[in-house]
């Protein structure tokens, strides 16, 4: 027997896919962690495993709204709430398998229904929700640096800090620790900022469960809004929506915050190849 796959990526995070229109994969952490491993697997940051909204029990409730439910997995096997990479590529697959076509859709995910726009010239964008910003003071560290942090929740938490050069970061294989742990007690994705001209900041990233990344969609929204209040921006008292470009080692993104609150995100998706998993080797190697 074997299992369906395709590799996709957005920004270059990229992604293992697996279409299971009926929920029949028994999909566990460990086959998760092998699948996204660079050497012993297919190698990913991630699984978005592409199931119907109805055949899933966390998103049952959604399937009136949408008919596809992005089970995101991080490349530790562990469950995420949200991917906002993830939500282009899932929706460039369902394009690509000819779920749908170019125009709007909604993908239902663990962060709620999120709206998706397939544009003619191949950029997604995704309406992210609204940003919430939890009171409090947070600090991030790297080595002998500590910096003070914005904590921006975007269905997922984040910790937003802004540094002169962005080698301070470090290697990023570790998650950078933080303070007061209250503050984030199921972890965060850590991102590290710079200004790169007005409107315009370049950032790198520790995604909770996935180590540095090439790109975190949540997490440029992150950036986005944190810079914005930062330089006193704030589209919900000025009515005019605020636009930063977001370099990230694997691209550019492009994010608006709009008077309501919403969040659109734009940028590229790619599906790069498709095969199949032997799936007694899979079974084999998570016993």
């Amino acid at each position: 027997m074997s299992i369906p796959f395709l590799k996709g990526h957005g920004t270059e995070n990229d992604f293992v896919i697996l279409p299971d229109p009926d929920n029949a994969l028994g999909l566990t952490p460990t086959a998760v962690a092998l699948l996204c491993d660079r050497r012993a697997g297919l190698g990913a940051d991630g699984v978005l495993h592409v199931v119907r909204s109805a055949a899933h029990p966390e998103a049952k409730g959604m399937a009136a709204d949408a008919e596809w439910f992005m089970d995101y997995r991080n490349g530790d096997g562990s469950i995420a709430e949200m991917c906002g990479n993830g939500v282009r590529v899932f929706a460039r697959y369902l394009q690509h398998a000819g779920h749908v076509t170019e125009g709007d859709l909604a993908v239902a995910t663990r962060g709620g229904v999120k709206t998706v726009h397939i544009a003619k010239d191949g950029d997604i964008t995704v309406g992210m929700g609204s940003a919430r910003l939890p009171e409090g003071e947070v600090t991030v560290s790297v080595g002998d640096h500590t910096w003070p942090a914005r904590n921006v929740n975007m269905g997922n938490p984040h910790a937003v800090a802004f540094v002169a050069d962005l080698a301070h970061a470090g290697d990023l294989y570790s998650p950078p620790p933080f303070s007061p742990p209250s503050a984030y007690p199921e972890g965060v994705n850590v991102e590290f900022v710079v200004d790169r001209g007005p409107r315009h900041v370049a950032m790198r990233v520790h995604e909770r469960g996935s180590g540095e990344t090439r790109s975190c969609g949540t997490g440029a929204c992150a950036v986005a809004v944190a810079t914005a209040r930062r330089d006193g921006a704030d589209p919900a008292v000025t009515g005019t929506p605020a636009t930063y470009t977001v370099d990230v080692p694997g691209g550019r993104l492009v994010i608006t915050e709009r008077p309501d609150g919403e969040i659109e995100m734009t940028g590229p998706a790619v599906i790069v190849a498709e095969g199949e998993i032997d799936a007694e080797w899979l079974e084999n190697a998570t016993r």
